[in-house]
């Protein structure tokens, strides 16, 4: 007969999971997947113990499963969309024209726009910095510009496109694991990320105020890249077309899976009459990626495209989105297990004992999803567990879903990367050639957004909440005294 947990079993195999997480991935670097299967077998006996039956954990994690797939699908075909925009020359373009605007007056100012510009546009952080971020980092250099001031500008423009972008990953993940819409959510993070945005600008502004070297020309490498873009591409206005379809089907509240399917068809379309590419070249790219190697389909020699510009552009595909898809699978699979067991109830009940403001709650999520990062180092798991651990008191406080993704990613996505001993620190620092520790301070994007978070937990600005017939019509998002 199924009883309820004590406090000691409901927080055991959360225990587990984060040692396991802490010293299997975090330590010695395993995957994270078997890891969180071995949590759930663990959740498992605790299952068992308080009288969970075989069946009913297989029906938790088909309730996860279930109300989450939805998302999943548009998760998936988001590297259908990267990867059709990357043959069509969408993608191509708008870099191409992002790059122009580069001034070595404002390199550091620069440095922020440019990569977020690039990165909202590709939804990718790394690819963004490791491109135009060297680009830039190699400007400030030669201008004897603050290197390590330009390297954090970089780092907060990558995580801009990388929080925003309806092509990033953790972008798709936030919603899927706080059980909101992606538009919803991209909209309401605005809230945090524009003031956020604002002091970031207006800081490197002034810290890059008196550069002088403004005449200098463009590195060379970005002199490079730009004339690479040029002789790869057909440019042509039409090619915002995928873009505008996306933007239209946000606006006008569309159903999102759709409306990417006919972006990345229009684009297909694209690629083969602008760009000349095969039938059988933008299927590849859509299931396995965009590759520069199939510019010699259409008479164009790849060895001759800028080693920087494949690593920008030789990505998308379904099977890009393969690994997220099933590190969200194992992490719903300890969810399920967990949450049928009544254990994330009882965890919720004693914390809630001691939570009993919005802020507070708030608080609890930001501190929950920066332990997850410090832990794990995973932008992903910071993102995916405290969602699932917050997602059942959003709700009981009436408090829509898309306050605990924005709080996920102003205090999971964007963290990760100033954690010296993440895959994300590691990889810009190494990209960069400037330590994390250098910049850090400087990315100021990074820790901005959830401050504004806890702020508006405690104000009740920028919180919105599931409003009741009779108060529908005051149409406010400042909803909870404090």
């Amino acid at each position: 007969m199924k009883r309820k947990p004590t406090l000691l079993e409901a927080i055991l195999p959360i225990a587990i999971m984060i040692f396991l997480l802490a010293f299997g991935y975090g330590y010695l670097k395993l995957s994270p997947e078997p890891l969180l299967i071995l949590a759930a077998f663990c959740a498992g006996i605790i299952g068992l113990r308080v009288g969970l039956t075989w069946e009913e954990m297989l029906a938790g994690i088909r309730k996860k499963l279930d109300t989450s797939m939805p998302a999943m699908l548009i998760l998936i075909s988001i590297g259908l969309l990267i990867g059709t925009w990357m043959a069509s020359g969408t993608i191509p373009m708008i870099i191409y024209y992002g790059l122009k605007i580069i001034d070595p007056s404002y390199v550091i100012v620069i440095a922020f726009i440019v990569t977020a510009i690039v990165s909202i546009i590709t939804g990718t952080s790394w690819g963004a910095a490791g491109t135009v971020g060297i680009a830039l980092v190699g400007i400030a250099q030669g201008l004897d510009a603050p290197v390590a001031v330009t390297a954090g500008a970089v780092v907060s423009g990558a995580y801009f496109g990388d929080k925003l972008s309806p092509l990033s990953d953790t972008t798709n993940l936030a919603p899927v694991a706080a059980g909101s819409e992606l538009y919803e959510h991209v909209k309401h993070m605005l809230y945090t990320t524009i003031p956020a945005t604002i002091i970031s600008l207006i800081i490197y502004f002034f810290l890059g105020f008196h550069l002088t070297g403004g005449a200098k020309a463009a590195s060379e490498k970005t002199t490079a890249m730009l004339q690479s873009l040029s002789d790869m591409f057909n440019w042509n206005l039409l090619l915002l077309l995928p873009p505008v379809i996306i933007l239209y089907g946000s606006i006008r509240k569309k159903p999102t899976l759709p409306t990417i399917v006919i972006s990345a068809i229009v684009a297909g379309i694209l690629a083969k009459f602008v760009q000349g590419f095969s039938l059988k070249a933008i299927f590849t790219s859509g299931v396995s990626g965009f590759n520069v190697s199939m510019m010699e389909t259409i008479g164009y020699n790849p060895d001759s495209v800028v080693a920087d510009v494949a690593t920008l552009l030789n990505r998308g595909g379904l099977e890009s989105m393969i690994d997220v898809t099933l590190l969200v699978f194992c992490a719903f699979a300890f969810a399920g297990i967990i949450s049928e067991s009544g254990c994330l109830t009882v965890l919720l009940e004693n914390l809630m004992k001691v939570v009993k403001k919005t802020g507070g709650l708030v608080l609890s999520t930001v501190i929950s999803c920066i332990t997850t990062a410090l832990v794990t180092g995973s932008s992903y798991l910071s993102i995916i567990i405290p969602g699932e651990i917050f997602k059942e008191t959003y709700q009981s406080r009436k408090l829509k879903a898309k306050n605990l993704s924005r709080t996920l990613e102003d205090s999971g996505t964007v963290v990760v990367p100033i954690i010296p001993w993440s895959e994300a620190a590691v990889y810009m620092a190494g990209t960069l050639g400037v330590s994390t520790l250098s910049y850090a301070p400087w990315a100021f994007l990074c820790y901005l957004g959830f401050i504004f978070a806890i702020i508006y937990g405690y104000t009740g600005f920028g919180i919105a909440k599931e409003e009741s017939v009779s108060t529908s019509k005051a149409g406010q998002q400042k909803d909870m005294s404090q």
